[in-house]
Parts: C-alpha cells; sequence; structure tokens
C-alpha cells in the first residue's frame, strides 16, 4: 500500500529564481515525476483573467442548444476536432459520461498522395460554433500561452534527466500536436465513469478544475487518491512520450474521473503539449546513475505504444472514436494490424 495520500504541490516560479531556488524546483520535480507522476504547479504565470475568460467561454460552448453543439459535431472532421455529445468517446471500450469539444493546432489540412501515411490526415482546421464567435480567439490565446509555459516546463524535465534543456525541441518541433479539451462531466443518473482509467500519450497534460472534485490518480495498482480542484494550479502528468523517451525513469500514471452527483456537473479544460506527428520517439541516453533507476516503459499488450508518434496518435483517435473512424478511415479499419507499424518498445 502506498503511503501517498495528495499530490505534491511545485511552484514553477522557482525555476526561474535563484540557483539555490532553481535546484530545489528540480529536486522536487524529480520526486514528484518518479514516485507519482502527478503534481499541481502554481507559479505557472498563466494570466488569470484569460483563465476566468477560457471558463467563461466553455460553459457558454456546453449552454449552446443540442442543434448548434451538433453542427460542430467532431463526425464532421477527419482531424477529430469537435464536438462530442455524452457517452460518444470511449475509455477501455467502455463510453466516457462527459461532454467535449477538441480542437488542435490551428493548420491547414496536408496535401496528400497516395503514399502519404494516414495519420497526415490529422493535421488540419479546427471546427467553431458560429453561436460563439468569442470562443476561437480565447481558446487560441490560451494555447499559445500554454506552449510557451509547458516548454518550459518540458526543459525543466530535460534537466531532471540531466540533459541538455532542449534535448526534447527535436521531437516538440515547430509544429507540436497541441491539443485542448473542453469538458464536462453532468451528474446523471446511471453515469458509471466520467472518464475510464487511462494514461495520456504526449509529453505533459495540464488541467484547469472548476470547484467540482471527480480526478482520481492511480499512485499503486488499484489504490486511488483525489486530486481536488486547487485555486490558483493545473494538475499536471507526465505522458507515455517521457516515460518512452526516458525508458521509465519518468512515470505515465494512470488516472480516472469519477461522475459527479446527479443534479452537479464538473467543468474541466486539458491542454495536452505532444510531439510533432513526424516525430520518432528515442531513448535518450542517461548517466549512469539515472539508467540505473530506469524502470522501462510500462506497455499494455492490448494497446502498444509506437515510437512513431503519428501512428501512436492515430491508433488512440480510432479506438476512442469509432464514429469518426469508420467515417474518415474506413480504408483502415478492415486491416487493424496496418496500424502495427514500426518499433514498439
Amino acid at each position: 500500500m502506498s503511503t501517498i495520500t495528495s499530490l505534491p504541490v511545485l511552484d514553477l516560479g522557482l525555476f526561474n529564481a535563484s540557483p539555490g531556488q532553481r535546484a530545489y524546483f528540480l529536486q522536487t520535480l524529480r520526486h514528484a515525476a518518479r514516485e507519482v507522476g502527478f503534481f499541481y504547479l502554481s507559479g505557472h504565470g498563466i494570466d488569470p483573467g484569460l483563465q476566468r475568460q477560457l471558463q467563461r467561454v466553455a460553459r457558454a460552448f456546453f449552454d449552446l442548444p443540442p442543434e448548434a453543439k451538433q453542427q460542430v459535431a467532431m463526425i464532421h472532421s477527419p482531424h477529430f476536432r469537435g464536438y462530442n455529445r455524452p457517452g460518444a468517446e470511449l475509455t477501455r471500450g467502455q463510453p466516457d459520461w462527459r461532454e467535449q469539444f477538441d480542437i488542435g493546432a490551428e493548420r491547414r489540412a496536408l496535401t496528400l498522395t497516395v503514399d502519404s501515411p494516414p495519420w497526415g490526415r490529422l493535421q488540419g482546421p479546427n471546427q467553431w460554433p458560429a453561436a460563439l464567435p468569442e470562443l476561437r480567439p480565447v481558446l487560441l490565446a490560451w494555447q499559445q500561452a500554454m506552449t510557451r509555459m509547458s516548454r518550459t516546463l518540458l526543459g525543466a524535465f530535460a534537466e531532471v534527466l540531466e540533459l541538455p534543456p532542449a534535448a526534447f525541441d527535436a521531437l516538440h518541433g515547430e509544429q507540436p500536436n497541441e491539443h485542448i479539451k473542453l469538458i464536462r462531466y453532468p451528474g446523471e443518473h446511471g453515469a458509471t465513469q466520467g472518464v475510464g482509467p487511462h494514461k495520456d500519450s504526449g509529453f505533459l497534460s495540464f488541467l484547469l478544475q472548476d470547484s467540482q472534485p471527480g480526478l482520481q490518480v492511480e499512485v499503486v495498482p488499484d489504490h486511488w487518491i483525489d486530486a481536488p480542484p486547487r485555486p490558483g494550479t493545473f494538475v499536471v502528468n507526465i505522458g507515455e512520450l517521457l516515460e518512452l523517451a526516458s525508458n521509465g525513469y519518468l512515470r505515465a500514471t494512470v488516472h480516472r474521473v469519477v461522475p459527479p452527483a446527479v443534479g452537479h456537473d464538473r467543468l474541466s479544460i486539458a491542454f495536452f503539449l505532444g510531439a510533432q506527428l513526424d516525430a520518432v520517439v528515442p531513448v535518450y541516453p542517461l548517466p549512469e546513475a539515472l539508467a540505473r533507476e530506469a524502470r522501462g516503459a510500462a506497455t499494455d499488450p492490448l494497446n502498444p505504444l509506437l515510437r512513431e508518434v503519428g501512428w501512436n496518435y492515430l491508433k488512440g483517435r480510432l479506438r476512442s472514436h469509432p464514429d469518426v473512424a469508420q467515417r474518415h478511415y474506413a480504408d483502415l479499419l478492415p486491416a487493424p494490424q496496418a496500424l502495427a507499424v514500426g518499433d514498439t518498445y
């Protein structure tokens, strides 16, 4: 049984403070990353006014009439962008009882040929609701601010591994796989999971919570602790990319969300920092002392990780959104073995 009863709290402001404070931050980051894989982050520098504005427009989106939200339903997007009603997304084959709106980096769709990898279809424009024009500028402003901040934290992780501060820049590149989810968990009868147990697939994940609890972290198998809202912070967790790249020195941790009580709802907003779709994740050479402590990256035989980022991300999207997969990727579905290309770990 784990002795961990709550998530550690780290202050990113210390990373750019005095040498002693920087060393203390890196020490606490190393401990949080190895022992829990989750922590609260304060001192992140994201404008509180922008955060309040973001939560306001997120609420306004979910308050739109169903037909307005369905106009930007994800089923219309080969890039897996847009709105999903509760129960539309699956985790480990079970429906997640949450409604959500997904956006990625605002880029043009790639020009593809018959020789292009299928994951090239993932890049493209977002869908934006005509009934809420203020949503787009707020989300894109927050996305830019989060990308800058998260890259600073990613550099701190490189230092934890005693790598050059820019060690992950080649994977992140100029076109990272940035992903935002606006999420509303309605408290309704019959909801068995807000989102089922899973790990995140990218570098780092950041969660902005409202006042409702629900997030739980599996610190050891079958032992869960709550991660209740903490004002002024993000909940941060390590994704499978960092676990892969560090050969398991850093820990990607299973987590879930339990539904709110009937008659209540929960709003959360997630930002995921990923790698470029064409990147291949290496195992970074660690100093001998750290390499001895690397546990190897964990894997699920039913859902193995792939080192090719585009293939790995596409695999996850196809599993989570079978309706979108059927409409836009039907050519892949009769031959699922086509997804298991390249080296797994």
